[in-house]
């Protein structure tokens, strides 16, 4: 005798869980549980409960700031669970109240239906690769953020560089040769030094630790596959396949460019059909490297002695491909800016391309394997 199915809705903040339940048929009663805290311990009493009355378990939650934690947990236990996207979730405009219990009762419902839009949940491994690269993201924009407070400042006091190019040795040179009028505004100046040296050697030790820690990773064939790409360096590769995951589970390039935010909105009816900015939808980390990657196409196609060097020990397939894309894109760069195009445009477009070359490698790398 075949169990019923039950669809539980769990709406999980850091504290509590609001749970409800869906029994299996279209016009079946769909209902509030209640509100159970928020530990694993908590909820493996409430799935035990609901084993005893011999139900068929299917759990779905949304994606938030509490992780992955409930669905690692539950899968490990044999039951069947999901994470959808809070951003696809169906709203209706005319709903002004929102509570926990709705909300859990919502997702109960929707998960019978069908309608959710799930999300591809990242192995731990993956994770925590994605965790270091967040990380010396992090520090990057903290080194930065020092950088402009510091110019901000000098700027203010008329002091100005006439070198070509700040954070060189030669503008560290003038930086230590500056005297400030006041020493109140010294002790400050110096603490902007001291803070650019520190998040820069925070840099420095995360990017070290990626270069340690990569060759250790299950994707790191990818990760040296992706690098005979002209701008795909070590922190692009790691970045896109830390975020994303398996390239090669996207069917086609197309679902990716889309999953990066890359492809045009578009708002067409009828006759008339009008395209927009790029989406920016999915993951913003991932879209920001592919358009840094992407200015290096803005050169002549050429093997440079760094891409050789990268390119070693690598297939003549995947070297192919990171050619034909090298004379694509350049190309395609060059032919877009003599039309006139702006060059955030053309980078745009770059980018895109540039993730379905990415693609074609993937696959080719799960082919030899």
């Amino acid at each position: 005798m075949s169990k019923s199915i039950t669809f539980v809705g769990l709406d999980v903040h850091k504290n509590s869980i609001a749970v409800a339940l869906a029994d299996d048929g279209r016009n079946a009663e769909v209902r509030s549980y209640g509100i159970i805290g928020g530990d694993l311990d908590d909820l493996h009493r409430l799935v035990k409960k609901f084993v005893s009355q011999g139900k068929d378990l299917r759990f779905v939650y949304e994606a938030g700031p509490c992780g992955y934690e409930i669905f690692r947990s539950l899968t490990a236990k044999g039951f069947d669970c999901a994470v959808c996207s809070p951003a696809h979730l169906p709203k209706s405009s005319g709903v002004r109240i929102k509570t926990d219990r709705r909300d859990a009762v919502t997702l109960a419902r929707l998960h019978r239906a069908g309608e959710l839009t799930y999300v591809y949940v990242p192995r731990t491994d993956d994770e925590a690769m994605r965790d270091l690269t967040r990380a010396r993201e992090d520090a990057v924009k903290a080194q930065r953020v020092c950088r402009q407070q510091l110019c901000g400042m000098l700027l203010r006091l008329g002091y100005r560089y006439k070198g070509k190019t700040n954070w060189t040795l030669e503008h560290f040179r003038w930086l230590s040769d500056q005297k400030l009028p006041s020493p109140a505004q010294q002790v400050v100046f110096q603490e902007y030094i001291t803070a650019i040296e520190e998040s820069t050697e925070r840099v420095n030790r995360l990017t070290c630790q990626i270069q340690t820690l990569v060759p250790s990773w299950r994707m790191a064939p990818v990760v040296q596959a992706l690098q005979a790409l002209r701008g795909a360096s070590l922190i692009v590769a790691c970045t896109m396949l830390a975020e994303l995951g398996d390239l090669s589970r996207f069917e086609h390039p197309k679902l990716l460019m889309a999953f990066l935010g890359l492809v045009p909105s578009e708002h067409s009816s009828g006759e008339r059909k009008r395209q927009g900015n790029i989406t920016k939808t999915g993951n913003g980390h991932a879209r920001r490297v592919m358009v840094e990657a992407a200015q290096a196409y803005s050169h002549p196609a050429r093997i440079t002695r760094s891409l050789l060097k990268r390119q070693e020990g690598l297939s003549k397939e995947v070297k192919a491909i990171a050619w034909k894309c090298q004379v694509r894109l350049c190309a395609r760069f060059r032919r877009m800016m003599e039309k006139g195009k702006s060059r955030n445009l053309t980078i745009t477009a770059i980018a895109r391309e540039l993730a379905a070359f990415m693609w074609a490698i993937a696959i080719q790398e799960k082919v030899a394997c």
